[in-house]
């Protein structure tokens, strides 16, 4: 049913019109913290801290405030400092589906799979070398 798709990409861009992204949050930053940073623009709905798939934050977060204002006032606190890092902050951008940046093909035959352990060679058999 497109129709619920387009509402909730209307609902996704209403939020991210409320949303901001902070960049070089330092990794012990709690939400809490990062919430009393911001809350003086605005009523602030959710921090999300995103992390990788080990848990670990990746160094960014999504702010979203109930009131659309506020993100215009927080800009006014790009290079603020919290935990002594000079935060990046900018309005979130909405992802616009069929949109996604060119990132390549995942599984190229020509690329071979891209394995978490470094390319190590095989090792080198010199076959006539034992003279």
């Amino acid at each position: 049913d497109s129709s619920s798709g387009a509402a909730s990409q209307a609902e996704k861009e209403e939020v991210d019109s409320r949303s901001i992204y902070v960049g070089n949050v330092d990794y012990a930053c709690t939400p809490e913290e990062v919430q009393q940073h911001f809350q003086s623009c605005g009523t602030v709905n959710r921090v999300t801290i995103l992390t990788d798939k080990f848990g670990q934050p990746k160094g960014f977060t999504y702010v979203e405030f109930v009131e659309v204002e506020a993100v215009q006032n927080v800009l006014l606190l790009n290079e603020s400092e919290l935990h002594g890092r000079q935060l990046k902050v900018s309005a979130k951008r909405t992802n616009v589906p069929g949109m996604k940046q060119y990132r390549g093909r995942r599984a190229s035959p020509y690329m071979g799979f891209r394995s978490r352990r470094p390319y190590m060679p095989p090792p080198f058999y010199a076959p006539f070398a034992y003279g």
